[in-house]
């Protein structure tokens, strides 16, 4: 029933073109299924993974895209086979590597990207849809992390447009709408925005708020592995348990808002219900509220300038009559300290910092280091290295491949 009625508005047009790069992730998984909420308003025209060629499959039955990208040149071959056998996919064109990635980015029809690859792979296509002048929907840290001064220097001379898809982003996004004075320009870049007091950036805290700090060395994986609130990737979810992840989005937010460094604040939110704030020049301050689900920013930027129906519930409030607020412990949660040391270092220390962690992260998920070896080694790996300025994509994965093979052997 759902395919016949994906034929059908495909037959009368008038949608959204829209593209997903990490369909089989959590992010485009809850993409995929906000837009079959939404037949008669998106188009899935590509789609792309990594190498989960099984969910592709299943995907492709459904949405029927015209292309399909796997990263995995191997698993692209196998996909191919697959739907070569099967009426009304066999005339799926599969592409595949990087190449593959850029060029369901940049398609001429494509209207709408979402970016919801993992790590530094997304940075390249990235690049190119901006280039392409494409609407981005950024699910992805990483490329702001470790090439946010390149990506603002293109997205405005393309004149690209980024929607942030994280949900404290997109809270600050939804709150900085009505303020006149966000798209200022002189000069091909932005004025700092001068009606902004600060930002404030949620955090649920982790797993590990309570835990006593005499704990963390015998912290396990599935124990980093359980988010209070959220279901996401295995990376991003240990990034949340060491709080790494709120360190990279307050990064993001530089980037993302043209606001000063020490303008960003991170609070302890446990229930998630507030998922970020902008306090403005005249003390008022906006917050963006919810239920904790990822659905509502994904929707917000597909929708973007609109807003469309969802099926989530309305806000109860006596069922969340309490909001609680703690200052983050940055002596326990070492990598957000370090992350705010790399912003205020700046030049190459971001994207240094970013990829180590990312390495670190995949030997603690393969259990090679312990959790709390994490934040000690990225320390250690921190002070080795001399920032320097990163003018070109070039220079950027130069810091990527130094940090890359420090991670490994410290």
């Amino acid at each position: 029933m759902i395919e016949m009625l994906f034929s059908i508005t495909k037959t009368f047009g008038f949608m959204k073109k829209i593209a997903i790069l990490g369909s089989t992730g959590s992010i485009g998984k809850s993409t995929l299924k906000i837009i079959k909420q939404n037949i008669e308003l998106y188009d899935v025209v590509a789609l792309a993974a990594h190498s989960n060629i099984d969910e592709l499959e299943k995907q492709a039955h459904i949405f029927k895209p015209k292309i399909i990208a796997v990263f995995d040149e191997k698993k692209a071959k196998e996909l191919k086979r697959r739907l070569f056998s099967i009426t009304g996919l066999e005339h799926i064109k599969i592409v595949s590597s990087i190449e593959g990635l850029v060029e369901i980015a940049t398609l001429d029809e494509i209207d709408f990207v979402m970016m919801a690859v993992q790590g530094s792979i997304a940075l390249k296509p990235t690049i190119e849809a901006i280039k392409a002048k494409k609407t981005i929907g950024l699910a992805n840290k990483e490329v702001l992390v470790a090439a946010g001064d390149l990506i603002n220097k293109l997205k405005h001379k393309y004149r690209a447009c980024i929607i942030p898809v994280d949900s404290e982003h997109s809270a600050i996004f939804q709150c900085l709408q009505n303020d006149v004075n966000i798209k200022i320009k002189k000069e091909n870049a932005i004025k700092p925005n001068s009606s902004i007091k600060r930002l404030i950036l949620t955090a649920s805290g982790g797993p590990f708020l309570n835990l006593p700090k005499e704990k963390l060395k015998n912290i396990s994986l599935k124990e980093a592995l359980s988010h209070p609130n959220f279901s996401m990737g295995r990376k991003i979810t240990v990034d949340s348990s060491t709080m790494m992840n709120k360190g990279l989005e307050i990064i993001e937010a530089y980037h993302l808002f043209n606001i000063e460094k020490e303008n960003i604040d991170v609070i302890v939110h446990p229930e998630q219900i507030i998922h970020s704030m902008v306090e403005f020049q005249d003390s008022s301050i906006l917050a963006q509220m919810s239920e904790p689900t990822m659905d509502i920013p994904i929707s917000y930027a597909l929708s973007y300038p609109n807003r469309e129906k969802s099926n989530i519930q309305k806000f109860d409030f006596i069922k969340n009559n309490k909001f609680t607020f703690f200052q983050p412990d940055l002596k326990k949660f070492l990598c957000l300290k370090l992350a705010m040391q790399a912003l205020k270092i700046s030049k190459s220390m971001p994207c240094f910092m970013n990829m180590a962690n990312e390495v670190l992260v995949n030997r603690f998920l393969n259990n090679k280091i312990s959790w709390l070896d994490i934040s000690n080694k990225l320390e250690k790996l921190m002070s080795f290295h001399s920032p320097q300025n990163m003018l070109d994509l070039k220079d950027i994965l130069d810091v990527e491949e130094e940090a890359h093979r420090r991670a490994l052997t410290i």
